[in-house]
C-alpha cells in the first residue's frame, strides 16, 4: 500500500518506514531533512510540515511521526501534524492513520508545551477517527514512554539519570525503534477493528508518574 510517514530521516520514523518497505509497501517519507534510506520502493521528500505541502495523491497510509521536543513544539507537533492529515488523510483512499504521540499526553510528566502538543494530537486523533470511519478507515495513536533513541541521548548516557529513571520503570528498559515499528505495523495493517484509541508503550513508566531528565 501507498504510505505516507513524516519524520522518517531518522529515529523512530526511519525505523516505521524500513520496516514497512521489508513488507513491500511503496513508502514515502517526508523531511526536512534528507534520507539516508536507499530502496526502489522508497521515494523521499524534503518539506517542512508546518509550511505548504506538495501534492501527493492516493495515499493509503499516513504516519503522523515528525514531531519536536522544546523548538516550537505546539506549531510543529500539533499544527503541522493537522496539516498533514488534513491534505492526505481525510479522503476516500484512505485505509488507515497512525499518530506517533508520547506517553507524557496522559501522564503530562514532561515539558509543559511539549506535553501539551502531544496532549493535542490524541484528541485530534479521535476526531479523525471519526470522520474517517467514513471510508472504512481506522485511526488511532501510539504513545511511547522511553525509546532508545539519539534525541534521549542525555539521559541515556549518564548513569545517574538512567538508573534514576529504571528505578521509575517496572520492566527496567525502554523499547526500541524497531519495537515501535513493529506496533506502527500491527496497528495500521493487521488491525482492522481498533480505532480511535491512543496505546501507551512505555514499559510501565507511566503508572509511577515522575519524569526525570
Amino acid at each position: 500500500m501507498k504510505t505516507l510517514i513524516t519524520g522518517s530521516s531518522k529515529g523512530i520514523g526511519r525505523a516505521i518506514a524500513i520496516k514497512f518497505l521489508s513488507e513491500g509497501h511503496s513508502v514515502i517519507g517526508m523531511d526536512k531533512l534528507p534520507s539516508s534510506i536507499e530502496n526502489g520502493n522508497y521515494t523521499h521528500i524534503m518539506s517542512d510540515i508546518t509550511r505548504d505541502l506538495p501534492d501527493i495523491e492516493g495515499v493509503e497510509i499516513l504516519i503522523n511521526n515528525a514531531g519536536v521536543q522544546n523548538e516550537d513544539d505546539i506549531n510543529v507537533n500539533l499544527v503541522g501534524t493537522i496539516n498533514v492529515t488534513e491534505k492526505y488523510g481525510i479522503t476516500p483512499d484512505i485505509k488507515s492513520i497512525l499518530f506517533i504521540a508520547s506517553a507524557s499526553a496522559t501522564t503530562g510528566s514532561e515539558f509543559p508545551r511539549y506535553a501539551a502538543s502531544k496532549g493535542g494530537v490524541v484528541s485530534y486523533m479521535k476526531n479523525v477517527a471519526l470522520r474517517v470511519a467514513q471510508f472504512g478507515a481506522t485511526c488511532n495513536s501510539l504513545s511511547p514512554g522511553g525509546v532508545i533513541t539519539e534525541l534521549n541521548d542525555r539521559v541515556i548516557n549518564s548513569p545517574t539519570l538512567w538508573r534514576q529513571i529504571m528505578e521509575l520503570t517496572p520492566l527496567r528498559k525502554w523499547a526500541s525503534k524497531e519495537e515501535i515499528a513493529e506496533w506502527a505495523y500491527f496497528v495500521t495493517v493487521i488491525n482492522k477493528s481498533m480505532t480511535a484509541k491512543d496505546i501507551i508503550i512505555d514499559n510501565g513508566e507511566s503508572a509511577m508518574n515522575k519524569f526525570i531528565w
